[in-house]
């Protein structure tokens, strides 16, 4: 596409772009990593940023826009050594309070298991003023890249957003009642916990052929797709050796992927 026709469409939309201010922070959903799921007001953010305190899991590509911020890189990876969140709460209150205009920019959307509620209200106590911006999360964009509906008519009326990190801690998901409801479910940062997540599903009451998939590096060009069925979903990550970031789906919806995917 000839980037000057986007240019002129832009121009036609006439935003209402807001302005970073000095001594604010930002927190800004950057999407499953696809830099053309960005939202506008993301990209307007990258713009005005002098200060891009980034996650991991944002594509390189993204974190290229915001060229004149000095960038502070605070990546958390399943199983390895991570900065803890208290730090970069700490971070984001100090370059605030130097007058930064600071964009704090999270993979998918900060309000989805990206901790972007503990890092607002760390910045609401310190009295950093605060935006946040929404993105499109990880399980969204990254059912509609696999070419999974996330709903259908006839077969779900509800999806179920869970995490599987706190799989076998004490705040972990009732497995069992999600179960219960029948509803499909996408599974964020599930791979290392999956063995006990499946087998609480299935105790649970989810039957042992229902399909499912794993959404490896979803909406990247990279992006693997397999699919299984719930009692087969270990073997199956562990045979095409499926690594972090990957999205675990059960439910019906799985199986209508091969009447639309791309």
């Amino acid at each position: 596409m000839d980037k000057a026709l986007l240019g002129d469409a832009l121009a036609r939309l006439d935003l209402p772009l807001r302005t970073l201010q000095p001594g604010h922070v930002w927190l800004v959903g950057a999407g499953p990593g696809d830099p053309g799921l960005l939202t506008l007001d993301a990209l307007s953010a990258l713009a005005q940023a002098d200060a891009l305190v980034h996650d991991a899991l944002v594509s390189p590509e993204i974190v290229a826009v915001a060229a004149q911020a000095e960038k502070f890189y605070v990546g958390k990876r399943g199983g390895r050594l991570s900065i803890p969140q208290e730090e970069i709460n700490a971070l984001l209150v100090r370059l605030g309070r130097a007058g930064r205009k600071v964009v704090r920019l999270k993979g998918g959307h900060p309000y989805v298991f990206g901790r972007g509620g503990e890092e607002a209200r760390a910045l609401a106590q310190a009295g950093i003023a605060c935006r946040v911006l929404a993105g499109i999360t990880s399980a969204f964009g990254g059912l509609t890249s696999a070419g999974i509906p996330a709903t259908m008519r006839g077969v779900n009326g509800a999806i179920i957003l869970a995490t599987g990190f706190a799989a076998v801690s004490d705040d972990r998901p009732d497995w069992a009642a999600l179960a219960r409801t029948g509803q499909p479910m996408v599974i964020y940062m599930g791979l290392t916990h999956m063995e006990t997540t499946v087998a609480d599903l299935i105790a649970g009451g989810l039957a042992p052929d229902m399909p499912a998939a794993l959404i490896e590096n979803a909406t990247l060009p990279q992006e693997r797709t397999v699919t299984a069925t719930l009692a087969t979903l270990v073997e199956a990550a562990e045979r095409e050796n499926i690594v972090s970031p990957a999205l675990i789906v059960v439910g019906r919806i799985v199986a209508l992927r091969a009447e639309g995917a791309p």
